[in-house]
C-alpha cells in the first residue's frame, strides 16, 4: 500500500480559466479533482488549496505559507501544483527549508481547461514520482525530474532543465 500523499494547490496555468468576453485568463477554482476523477487516479491524495495565484505574482510570505504548510502536515509526500514561471525559486526555497519529506512540484504550459494541456500528464508523473522519490524537492515536468536546487526553465524552449 502507497503512502498518502498531501497536494498543495497554488494556482498557475494548471487552473487557469479564459475570460472570452474580456480576453484573459482568470482563476476561479481548482481543477485537480476533476483531474483526478478523470486520470482514475487510485492514490490516497488529500488535496488543499492554499492559494490560486499566478507564479509571476508569488511572493517570499506566499512560499513561506507554502513552506510551513509541507512542513505542518502530517503525510512525509507532498505534491505542490504550481506556476512555470517562477517554479524553481519556490523549489529551491522548500529545499532551503530541509523538511526531510519528498516534496514534488508540477505545473503545466497550457491550461487544464483548453483541453490540449500538458497538466493532467504532469500530474500523473508528479504523482509517481512522489511516491517513489526520496526525501528532498523534486521537480516534475514532461515525464522528466529535476533536484529542486538545480532546475531552471529555459525561457527559449519553454521546457524545464538541470543546472550543471
Amino acid at each position: 500500500m502507497t503512502e498518502p500523499i498531501r497536494v498543495f494547490v497554488t494556482g498557475g496555468t494548471f487552473d487557469k480559466e479564459y475570460d472570452e468576453i474580456h480576453g484573459r485568463l482568470y482563476f476561479k477554482n481548482t481543477h485537480l479533482p476533476e483531474m483526478l476523477r478523470l486520470a482514475r487516479c487510485r492514490v490516497d491524495v488529500q488535496v488543499t488549496p492554499l492559494m490560486l495565484i499566478d507564479s509571476l505574482e508569488m511572493t517570499d510570505a506566499d512560499r513561506g505559507r507554502m513552506v510551513e504548510a509541507c512542513r505542518a502536515c502530517a503525510e512525509r509526500r507532498v505534491l505542490v501544483t504550481h506556476g512555470t514561471d517562477t517554479m524553481a525559486d519556490t523549489a529551491r526555497a522548500l529545499h532551503a527549508a530541509a523538511l526531510g519529506k519528498t516534496v514534488v512540484l508540477t505545473g503545466a504550459m497550457i491550461p487544464y481547461a483548453f483541453g490540449s494541456s500538458d497538466g493532467l500528464f504532469n500530474l500523473g508523473s508528479a504523482l509517481s514520482f512522489a511516491q517513489v522519490l526520496p526525501a528532498g524537492v523534486h521537480v516534475a515536468m514532461n515525464g522528466r525530474v529535476f533536484p529542486g536546487d538545480r532546475v531552471r526553465k529555459n525561457r527559449e524552449t519553454g521546457i524545464f532543465e538541470e543546472l550543471a
